[in-house]
């Protein structure tokens, strides 16, 4: 379907200015076309974000480095160089400097408002996400001490909420 569009995109060019050279660079710019992604800009932060107390105080519990992730994708999530509480974040071609956000869950949240990226840490996974497409960019990143979490969960996992709770060997009942 996008081929015909551009067909006739360019025979309408071509039959309008009467010329085959402009049909060329017609069909030069639409191959030349990227396909739109979240990206940032190459160049750091222009203007850093002021931070709170808070969002302060989650950057060092953020886990820094090349965490590899499902599907053979990396994520590399470093402190940015120039500004505090802000941190690098790049997965394949896209990059972002993203800042904590306050959650109530206990969750680290890093978030780049101006691209809608979202990096989420958990104890035993982190993802990065696009919030205006509503998808997962990488699943399932994990840091070593993450990893660690991960085994222990699968080991010992954490009881079904409408099981009973288990009753004491020794026969007597829980108070």
């Amino acid at each position: 379907m996008k081929f015909v569009g551009l067909v006739t995109a360019m025979l309408c060019i071509v039959l309008w200015t009467g010329s085959a050279a402009a049909s060329n660079v017609a069909l030069q710019a639409a191959i030349s076309k990227k396909s739109t992604r979240v990206q940032a800009p190459a160049k750091a932060v222009d203007k850093p974000v002021a931070l709170s107390e808070e969002q302060l105080a989650v950057a060092p519990r953020v886990a820094t480095g090349v965490l590899p992730c499902e599907l053979a994708q990396k994520v590399s999530v470093q402190a940015h160089p120039e500004h505090a509480g802000h941190f690098a974040v790049e997965s394949g071609k896209q990059r972002f400097v993203m800042v904590p956000v306050a959650t109530s869950t206990g969750a680290i949240r890093l978030e780049d408002a101006a691209r809608g990226a979202v990096w989420l840490q958990l104890a035993n996974k982190s993802m990065l996400m696009d919030q205006r497409q509503g998808r997962r960019l990488a699943d399932a990143c994990m840091s070593a001490e993450q990893q660690a979490v991960a085994l222990a969960m699968e080991k010992n996992p954490a009881p079904h909420l409408l099981e009973p709770l288990p009753v004491p060997q020794d026969g007597t009942a829980m108070k």
